[in-house]
């Protein structure tokens, strides 16, 4: 056990809506949603905790949470201001080691092995970062310590909001075994669904498979689907890996059939790809959707720039002509997951300040 690393993971709570909720006292325990306009087309980037109790949630059409909370306050989102917040988080991380992974501007994942080799505790440090980003940003920030990314990921989420929590190596297996098998790093809702129909629901059940079977039936994913289901996860903290691109992507509780909904939902996803590329100074030339129907077949289409891109409404203006190439117009199709991609990745320093013209990749 001596060789076993030291990981945090954290993650500001309710992002978005709490920078808006400091900057401005009299939103301060009122239900705050962060997105798109409720009398179009808009969704929910994200809300805050007193907005979530209405069964209020990222992803849902702005429209259906003004109707679930008729008194919730609609903001549109403040870029510049979560990146500057980000970056105080971020300079605050890296304190403590210079092994910090940023996963978007409000996660990033600590290799504290070193800084804990003089006898120093992991969750001492995890609770010197928590006081320091409530007392120098003003925001929570919760906090999973453990002994590789997959656990300590799960124990950031346990106590939210404004939580610490620490799963220790004897008791890892203990706390994977009742979880459900959605709980873990890389199985989605489709990987899920073909569990269920193997008798496999939560962790437990997926360790007691045999790891022959899973690959048979997931290929690579099912080897790692065996590994995580027994607590072992050797993915390294990787403060400076080489990107191909930056994307998000949103798989959806319902198909989605209605366009305009669609391509709100595709321009909310540039704006976070695009404050995911600033935070990591990066920049790209191809902006890219993807999207899934409900038979699970798959399309991807492509812009590609002459120069550099990574300005939101730059790879917003993409959209509308990348979605008609992936859906034509006519086409009554539903979707189950939209995602929007830059990649051919450069630092941003080297990128111009100005666009030249696209051209369509086929």
């Amino acid at each position: 056990m001596a060789d076993l690393r030291k990981i945090i993971h954290v993650d500001l709570d309710a992002f978005f809506a709490a920078v808006e909720q400091r900057d401005h006292p009299e939103l301060r325990g009122k239900p705050v949603i962060v997105g798109g306009d409720p009398a179009g087309r808009g969704v929910v980037a994200t809300c805050s905790y007193e907005a979530r109790r209405y069964g209020i949630r990222s992803a849902m059409t702005a429209a259906r949470a003004r109707s679930l909370c008729p008194q919730a306050i609609f903001l549109r989102p403040r870029m510049e201001a979560y990146r500057d917040s980000s970056r105080q988080v971020m300079t605050i991380l890296r304190r403590y080691t210079p092994l910090v992974e940023p996963l978007s501007l409000d996660e990033a994942f600590l290799d504290v092995t070193a800084a804990t080799a003089n006898g120093v505790l992991a969750v001492q440090i995890a609770r010197e970062i928590r006081a320091a980003v409530r007392q120098e940003t003003g925001l929570t920030i919760s906090a999973g310590v453990s002994y590789n990314k997959l656990l300590a990921k799960l124990a950031s989420d346990w106590r939210k909001p404004d939580g610490l929590f620490v799963i220790p190596p004897e008791k890892g297996l203990t706390f994977l075994s009742p979880l459900p098998v959605g709980k873990l790093h890389g199985v989605g809702p489709a990987t899920v669904r073909k569990l269920s129909t193997m008798g496999i629901h939560t962790v437990l059940d997926l360790r007691n498979t045999p790891r022959e079977t899973l690959i048979a039936q997931f290929g690579k994913a099912g080897a790692w689907f065996a590994e995580i289901a027994r607590g072992r996860d050797h993915r390294p903290v990787q403060p400076s890996r080489a990107r191909k691109s930056v994307g998000v992507e949103r798989t959806f509780p319902e198909n989605l059939e209605d366009r305009h909904l669609l391509l709100a939902t595709l321009q909310d996803m540039a704006e976070r790809v695009s404050a995911r590329l600033q935070a990591q100074g990066l920049a790209g030339r191809t902006a890219g959707i993807k999207v899934r129907f409900a038979d699970f077949r798959t399309v991807t289409r492509a812009y590609t720039f002459s120069q550099s891109i990574w300005r939101p409404e730059t790879i917003a203006a993409c959209l509308p002509g990348l979605l008609d190439n992936a859906i034509p117009v006519e086409s009554h199709v539903s979707v189950r997951l939209l995602g929007v991609t830059v990649s051919a990745l450069q630092a941003e320093e080297e990128s111009p300040s100005h666009l030249g013209q696209m051209r369509l990749l086929d």
